[in-house]
């Protein structure tokens, strides 16, 4: 159109593979380096639960449920562990599956005490729950039923994020405001890394980070409890010879308290 100026593609090195390498790999060495004392506490949090006979329960809603599922029931990690997500209220509680089709439903602060009724947690357990902004409803319920029956709860979320947002919790409190231990994912504002021609951004990083962080801790949960003599229970690959007998077997130790589901 004459006289019309359109937008400039975006600068090669601005928005490309490279250049989100070059920033993910900068998040990634500044949440490492920058809370080793956050990563270290929360391994002696979960250790100690391990030790008594605890299951992690892992709790995460949208895409931040990649959390959870990097935590439970997957090769290397631990076998007491239980991945809490929405979609429980259909495969346990009966409800039908429009119920999940809501888009909204994890800023419902009643999913929270449903899940954690299906999910029956012992008061051994530990939770580890998983939300890059840290102000919805199911979220900062979910931490706070936690606490309210004593289980400790570990947070990884975005500080930058959360501190600028509003709660959508009644209570005005948000998800780092509520947990024992504090573990930062290092994602920016909106999560995206690569600033597009148009003012917004493209490529997230927050799952990148956290399932780097939660395999750092669980190294040092797998430390910990072998400096105490106790042999990890964690999973071997179900893909290796012997994988499903060595699995099942240690599974059965927690009968009733763990669920594997898609």
């Amino acid at each position: 159109m004459p006289g019309s100026h359109p937008t400039p593609p975006a600068a090669p090195d601005t928005v490309s593979a490279s250049a989100f390498r070059a920033a993910a790999q900068s998040v990634l060495d500044t949440v490492i380096d920058g809370q080793p004392a956050a990563i270290a506490l929360a391994a002696e949090h979960i250790a100690a639960s391990v030790r008594a006979g605890g299951v992690v329960q892992a709790f995460g809603t949208g895409h931040s449920e990649a959390l959870a599922l990097e935590i439970a029931g997957r090769a290397g990690g631990l076998i007491p562990s239980n991945r809490i997500a929405l979609r429980d209220v259909v495969l346990f509680g009966g409800e039908p599956v429009s119920t999940i089709s809501d888009g909204i439903l994890e800023r419902d602060l009643s999913v929270a005490h449903r899940l954690y009724t299906l999910a029956a947690p012992d008061p051994r357990d530990i939770f580890v729950i998983a939300s890059n902004s840290g102000v919805n409803g199911s979220i900062v319920e979910m931490a706070l039923l936690a606490k309210h029956n004593g289980h400790d709860v570990i947070a990884v979320t975005s500080m930058n994020h959360t501190a600028q947002v509003t709660p959508r919790h009644p209570s005005g409190r948000r998800l780092s405001e509520i947990a024992d231990v504090v573990i930062d994912n290092g994602a920016p504002y909106g999560d995206s890394l690569l600033t597009l021609p148009d003012g917004g951004t493209a490529c997230a990083v927050s799952s990148i980070t956290g399932a780097f962080l939660v395999q750092m801790i669980g190294a040092e949960v797998v430390r910990l409890l072998l400096e105490s003599g106790q042999q990890p229970p964690v999973y071997l690959s179900a893909n290796m010879p012997g994988g499903d007998e060595h699995n099942e077997a240690l599974e059965a130790k927690y009968s009733g308290r763990i669920r594997r589901t898609a």
